[in-house]
């Protein structure tokens, strides 16, 4: 596997202006339009076919997976969806809600993880560590629900390449976005740790205990390929904290973590 390092690329980052210019224009107006339509949701699908057709063979399948704790959402949260079709025409794109996920980890995976995913009580977390293993599984892109591409997410994703991890404004690893085919050994390497982390439970933040920590931790930036956030991916443009969680107050993790402990005690009975 080559490493592409993505060097300065000026074009890519005055584009990705122009659309925070028009993501933010469209949510400042989503707030008048949720004004007069308080109750009106969008749907997001399930399983949404690609908009084209494509004959290129790719080591990481064009997949776009996506969670969330609800499929009715607000028009930002549609919008950025919608968006990122745009940019990703001849992406599949899959997408589960909270229950979902149990039950795909159920199908799939050892009754161990699933026990682990059950005690997590945070659905950050909990989103955190499917996304793993939804990728180890069948491969793909996976993009938070506030996530966006900011450029054709064919080109960001090479046909060539086996993983691809994106880099924050501080240069640190997150997961927010991950490219990877099925099976890859490095994501094993993240689940098992997750895994881990979840038994011992002796990390009280959900940074360290299923997310862009655990990376930061297992992922040597010089033996993996990244891409800057510049370059792929930007988060909060269409969308904010109001417009995900509207129909769950104080849903957010670093709110939730607060209230509630991220790992149960005893996982719920069957």
């Amino acid at each position: 596997m080559s490493l592409r390092r993505r060097t300065r690329q000026p074009h890519i980052v005055a584009i990705s202006r122009v659309i925070k210019l028009f993501a933010n224009i469209t949510k400042m107006l989503s707030y008048g339009f949720h004004a007069l339509f308080p109750a009106k949701r969008f749907t997001l699908p399930e399983r949404a076919a690609p908009w084209l057709s494509s004959k290129q063979e790719s080591s990481i399948p064009r997949i776009i997976w996506q969670t969330n704790f609800t499929n009715r959402v607000t028009l930002p949260v549609y919008l950025n969806y919608l968006f990122n079709r745009l940019m990703a025409p001849r992406f599949e794109y899959r997408f589960m809600i909270t229950q979902a996920r149990h039950d795909f980890i159920e199908k799939n995976f050892s009754p161990e993880w699933l026990e682990s995913y059950d005690k997590l009580q945070i659905g950050a977390a909990q989103a955190d560590f499917w996304r793993l293993l939804a990728l180890y599984k069948h491969g793909g892109v996976y993009l938070d629900i506030d996530a966006h591409a900011i450029w054709p997410l064919g080109r960001v994703v090479p046909a060539d390449i086996d993983e691809l991890y994106v880099t924050t404004r501080k240069g640190e690893l997150s997961n927010y976005f991950i490219a990877s085919r099925p099976g890859n050994p490095n994501l094993l390497k993240l689940i098992k740790q997750v895994h881990q982390n979840i038994v011992e439970n002796q990390l009280t933040n959900v940074f360290e205990l299923t997310g862009p920590g655990v990376f930061i931790k297992l992922l040597d930036q010089a033996d993996v390929p990244t891409v800057s956030y510049r370059h792929a991916c930007n988060q909060g443009s269409f969308t904010n904290e109001h417009f995900q969680y509207i129909d769950k107050k104080a849903g957010k993790w670093t709110k939730e973590q607060q209230k509630v402990s991220i790992i149960r005690q005893n996982p719920p009975s069957a």
